[in-house]
């Protein structure tokens, strides 16, 4: 009995590193203030591209660590000429990956106006801009949606896109991920792959998905896309973010057959 729990523990332990690989980088988000090893913070009120409202900030009130988690959180105040405040953070300059499964999990703010998302651009978007470098939307939310979007962008005789929205209730912690890889870029949510991107051989001009991403998450107010906040919003509200993980994709799956030879191999 005792050796087939031995064979039991090992086989999951094999199987989880199957699944995930191994793990490349992570913030768990357990230290007293954030990491700036990891991070960086984006600052000002630019609309980004999405005629956003918000000021980016560093201050406490918007992005800080607590309780195990990162909070990044709106409110509405006046603030270097913009009526509302908020957080964005990045590894740009500091941590970059090309391929493997990113993923992080995450409870989401809902009210109208509000557009959290977990995402990432290429490192080359200071040399060639957006969407040349690429862009890979891990998880977006906007406003009272009962739906996340997945996506990715680039560029194919101007902005490209392609991706897909599956129904969730982001008020409760999700883990929210891609797997990604030379061929193609898998969404999930709580490990349910809900959809795939084909990247293989660079087709569409997609050869931009194929070169090194940094980390974004942000909590935006306003744009385009959600519209602006109204009566109903309610600020302050906030992003919680338990954790980010990258881990590398491991090209053989690990079967039961191969946890047993590896046992009777380390018994001799």
């Amino acid at each position: 009995m005792k050796k087939y729990l031995v064979i039991l523990i090992l086989f999951c332990s094999f199987q989880s590193e199957a699944q995930n690989g191994k793990l490349l980088w992570s913030d768990e988000f357990d230290s007293i203030n954030i990491n700036r090893a990891n991070w960086t913070f984006d600052i000002g009120s630019h609309k980004w591209g999405n005629n956003e409202l918000e000021y980016y900030t560093n201050r406490p009130e918007n992005v800080k660590v607590e309780n195990g988690n990162l909070l990044i959180t709106a409110k509405k105040e006046s603030f270097g000429g913009s009526d509302y405040t908020s957080g964005r953070i990045r590894t740009q300059g500091l941590k970059s990956f090309k391929y493997g499964k990113i993923e992080a999990r995450i409870k989401l703010p809902v009210g109208q106006g509000l557009w959290p998302a977990f995402w990432m651009l290429g490192t080359s978007i200071t040399q060639v801009g957006w969407p040349k470098c690429g862009e890979i939307d891990i998880m977006e939310h906007v406003s009272m949606s009962k739906e996340i979007v997945g996506t990715m962008h680039w560029e194919n005789n101007g902005h490209a896109s392609d991706g897909k929205a599956t129904p969730c209730d982001v008020s409760q912690y999700h883990v929210y991920a891609v797997e990604w890889d030379a061929n193609a870029i898998k969404w999930s949510l709580d490990g349910n792959k809900y959809y795939e991107g084909n990247i293989t051989d660079s087709i569409k001009s997609t050869e931009e998905l194929h070169a090194p991403f940094f980390i974004i998450l942000n909590l935006a107010v306003g744009g385009g896309w959600p519209g602006n906040p109204d009566s109903t919003t309610i600020f302050p509200d906030t992003m919680y973010v338990d954790y980010v993980r990258v881990y590398d994709i491991p090209d053989i799956p690990v079967s039961i057959p191969a946890v047993k030879n590896r046992l009777i191999k380390n018994k001799h």
